[in-house]
């Protein structure tokens, strides 16, 4: 009896020893991953402080943004994402700029101020992290049907000049089949401010 007993609790310990192994080894996974991303995330931000230090007198300021958007998707972990411009004529969000997936055909798609969560933040100039899209109310899924693709999650920020709002920048699905978090989002609020720096140097050239 007794000996049953000690093989018991050594087989327990065995058992737990081995679960400790394997949480510890999941946790190193967990710190190589979000090391990765910081590292990205310092090599994007870096891009960007390069990209604004010297613009020259005249430059293409949608080819600018691309790079500015790219840089934004690494530092975040996505590959899918656009720029949209508001047309204050017709009050529609235009898609400038598109990195992805979709690149191809959403290029130049509008889609009315308010509509989808796009609209919902260039209207009302609150950044938003989306956990499940399709979940949400405010999300239109008529681009997703269109393209055969499925938005699980996203980061929206405004594109605000003062009291204007330009446009929005969004990025959809991290890589990792994570969520987006705060971090992210204050990424791209920053990546917003230089892109919407972009365009008012470039409308102050115009003018």
């Amino acid at each position: 009896m007794l000996r049953e007993k000690a093989k018991m609790s050594k087989n327990e310990a065995i058992r737990s020893l081995q679960t400790e192994v394997t949480r510890l080894r999941q946790e190193n996974d967990d710190l190589k991953g979000d090391l990765a991303l910081l590292r990205s995330s310092v090599k994007a931000l870096r891009e960007l402080q390069d990209l604004i230090k010297d613009l020259p007198a005249e430059f293409d300021v949608l080819k600018w943004i691309e790079e500015i958007l790219a840089s934004a998707l690494l530092a975040v972990g996505s590959k899918d994402g656009s720029l949209l411009l508001l047309d204050e004529d017709s009050n529609e969000l235009v898609f400038a700029v598109v990195h992805g997936h979709a690149q191809q055909h959403l290029l130049g798609h509008r889609m009315r101020l308010g509509d989808g969560i796009a609209g919902w933040v260039a209207e009302n100039r609150v950044p938003q992290i989306v956990k499940d899209a399709r979940g949400d109310p405010r999300f239109n899924p008529l681009v997703d049907e269109m393209l055969g693709f499925h938005t699980r999650t996203l980061a929206c920020v405004p594109l605000v000049d003062g009291d204007r709002v330009l446009g929005v920048i969004e990025a959809i699905n991290k890589l990792s089949d994570g969520e987006f978090t705060l971090h992210d989002q204050d990424l791209l609020i920053l990546v917003a401010h230089f892109a919407a720096f972009g365009i008012k140097y470039a409308e102050s050239i115009v003018e």
